[in-house]
């Protein structure tokens, strides 16, 4: 087999499509290996449980996703999804304040997951080269020893047989629990890794609401003020004029069990929320689902990029590199951000695809892991490696928050950080500085209280 004969994607999920939509462009043929049944319609699957809670496409996500799929933006708002104002239809309580609301001329999609990858999967199957094998599952890797390098997969379709599929690219999108991280570790090869324990529980269900004068936004953050509160939430609207409520709780705090119970268990927890906001436009509703679970009781970021005897032939991407804070709702966007790379390496023929991808792969990475953790490590309980400097991050990051409840241009620039689409040092302009700097010594004239 010639080079760039066959690419083979373990994992048909978000990174697997991108992944494949990029490759499809260098190579004659790509097949996506899939554990789930082909999907229907739009509608959640098996193997991405996390499919039935709320997801976000950051600004830099979803414009990155329109030059891998041109036209897809207008495919989601024609079909349902909803087009809202970035900061005016946001409503959202961070830090124990509300943040200011204006028009910041840019927009976001609100949807659902199995919308947005339907949608996505559609666009795949228009691509002739790209083959979907369902039903399938890649019990191991074809490797040639003398070389390093991966070759090809073993497949097992559910019949007796097991079949060997060759390839000289093998791109694992398949997620956390990654067949290249056992098979590598059981050759004894180690993979760096950060993790950080946060026993995350999310719980989400679907409402129709009762149109309302009163409800000037389309989607509210309640997010809980660390380390006094754990239990937050946020209520958005979908496709199908439905609103998708998911509350989450760090550290163990949300018995999932009672709350499985039955649907008022449900508008119960929601109570306990920072604000009652949620619990007010759910408590007289009847639901449209059960209360779905997911559990996310630690992230991880496995840093491949340091391993020296990582076998050619294999890329890694998505969740199955790092998988983030999903309160956060970075995750496909960083997917999309890596694809992105991806594709740009293959145009430029880069030296050692490989090695340099993973490299890549971890400089997008890593400023968004500082973030989020700066985040998490506020709860006492949180375990792992903390960052350098992480008191000083705590303090600036929260006076950020805080000045985003009254000052457009702090809350615009904070906006732009948190899309991914300019780096987190614009928060450190000058102008910044010295209103954070501002807000300190007002907070120390007026005492420990203010805010």
């Amino acid at each position: 087999m010639s080079r760039n004969e066959r690419a083979i994607i373990i994992g048909g999920g978000v990174s697997g499509k991108l992944a494949a939509r990029v490759v499809s462009d260098f190579f004659k043929e790509v097949i996506i290996i899939e554990r789930d049944q082909e999907p229907q319609g739009p509608f959640p699957r098996k193997g991405a449980p996390q499919g039935q809670h709320l997801h976000a496409l950051l600004h830099a996500g979803e414009n990155g996703l329109e030059i891998l799929f041109p036209g897809i933006t207008k495919k989601f708002h024609s079909s349902g999804a909803v087009k809202i104002n970035s900061t005016q239809d946001l409503a959202w309580f961070h830090h124990g304040v509300w943040k200011v609301r204006f028009d910041g001329g840019y927009t976001t999609t609100l949807q659902t997951r199995p919308h947005l990858e339907w949608h996505i999967e559609q666009y795949m199957k228009c691509i002739p080269n790209v083959t979907f094998l369902y039903n399938h599952d890649v019990q191991n890797y074809i490797y040639n020893e003398e070389k390093n390098q991966i070759i090809g997969i073993d497949v097992f379709d559910g019949s007796d047989t097991v079949k060997s599929l060759f390839a000289d690219l093998v791109v694992d999108a398949s997620g956390v629990s990654s067949l290249s991280s056992s098979w590598l570790n059981k050759r004894g090869i180690s993979i760096p890794e950060q993790k950080v324990n946060i026993g995350l529980s999310y719980l989400s269900k679907s409402f129709q609401l009762p149109e309302s004068p009163k409800r000037d936004w389309a989607i509210k953050l309640v997010y809980p003020n660390p380390p006094q509160e754990k239990i937050g939430g946020t209520i958005s609207k979908v496709e199908g004029n439905r609103y998708i409520v998911t509350l989450i709780g760090y550290h163990n705090e949300v018995n999932a069990k009672e709350v499985l119970k039955n649907d008022s268990s449900f508008i119960e927890l929601s109570k306990k929320l920072p604000k009652l906001d949620i619990y007010h436009e759910i408590k007289d509703v009847a639901p449209l689902s059960n209360t779905s679970i997911y559990r996310v009781p630690h992230i991880v970021w496995r840093q491949f990029y340091k391993v020296r005897s990582l076998p050619d032939g294999l890329l890694l991407i998505g969740d199955t590199v790092c998988r983030i804070d999903p309160v956060f709702g970075q995750g496909m966007s960083i997917a999309v951000l890596e694809a992105l790379t991806l594709q740009k390496l293959l145009q430029n023929r880069s030296h050692n695809l490989q090695k340099t991808f993973h490299k890549k792969v971890a400089k997008i990475i890593s400023p968004i892991w500082n973030m989020v953790i700066i985040e998490d490590f506020r709860y006492p309980e949180t375990t792992g490696k903390k960052p350098a400097g992480l008191s000083f991050q705590q303090w600036y990051a929260k006076n950020i928050f805080l000045l985003s409840s009254q000052n457009q241009y702090i809350y615009n620039s904070f906006v732009k950080v948190m899309n991914l689409v300019r780096p987190i040092t614009i928060l450190m302009h000058p102008r910044i500085i010295k209103q954070v700097l501002k807000k300190t010594y007002t907070t120390l004239l007026k005492g420990p209280d203010s805010k």
